[in-house]
């Protein structure tokens, strides 16, 4: 694909087939996003390649101990939660992605299993944990820097033919997806991709979501306009 293509054409994948992907593949993808821009070129990125057994085991782990009621133990920190156009934007997806999957408001269970399928990685075969190293803890350009590589890497993947979805409720349980995924100590988890081929007929994903627009956006300064 051209650059416009992916950027244009990429979605987040909700609903997955049950083929596997080649490793080597996966590798392909990392590699490419790896050229992502890094603060003073410290590459503070690390990933974890979940899939099979020790998946299913996160998956069960996760899954288990949210039915139980047990606090999440994220390791980035999360902030407060949205308010204003933030929050309008958030509960403007859910109400697209709802939509979609036809789960009505006052549908618990429906809304219960949608919740679920993200602590199970939405199912996918595969699951990318993106990790960064300890000793950069509560640096501001850490984050950043993960933030690029995980974007490099979803658009990285879309190009190859694969989805992903980049989320949170897979690594909220971090116990679990540290003994699981087999995560050093001195790596803190950061964020989640589900990836792998997409499911045409899942759907949610068909829902686009709506962006603002480059006025709503942007400033432009010095340009005599």
């Amino acid at each position: 694909m051209k650059y416009d293509e992916v950027i244009k054409g990429r979605r987040s994948i909700r609903g997955y087939k049950p083929d596997p992907v080649p490793r080597k593949l996966i590798e392909e993808i990392i590699e490419l996003a790896m050229r992502a821009p890094s603060s003073m070129n410290t590459q503070p990125w690390n990933f974890y390649v979940v899939t099979g057994e020790p998946l299913d085991r996160i998956r069960a782990g996760n899954t288990e101990r949210n039915l139980a009621g047990i606090p999440h133990s994220r390791e980035f920190r999360t902030g407060g939660a949205f308010e204003g156009k933030h929050r309008d934007r958030q509960v403007g997806v859910a109400k697209q992605l709802f939509g979609a999957m036809g789960i009505e408001r006052d549908d618990k269970a429906g809304r219960q299993d949608w919740v679920l399928r993200g602590f199970r990685q939405f199912d996918a075969p595969v699951c990318v944990i993106i990790t960064y190293d300890r000793v950069l803890d509560g640096s501001d350009d850490t984050p950043f820097d993960c933030g690029a590589v995980t974007t490099a890497l979803v658009n990285a993947a879309w190009s190859r033919g694969l989805g992903c979805v980049i989320n949170s409720q897979g690594i909220m349980q971090s116990p679990v997806v540290r003994e699981h995924a087999g995560i050093a100590e001195d790596q803190v988890i950061m964020k989640a991709v589900a990836l792998g081929w997409p499911d045409d007929s899942f759907p949610a994903n068909a829902v686009v979501s709506e962006r603002k627009s480059v006025e709503e956006a942007t400033v432009f300064v010095g340009f005599g306009d």
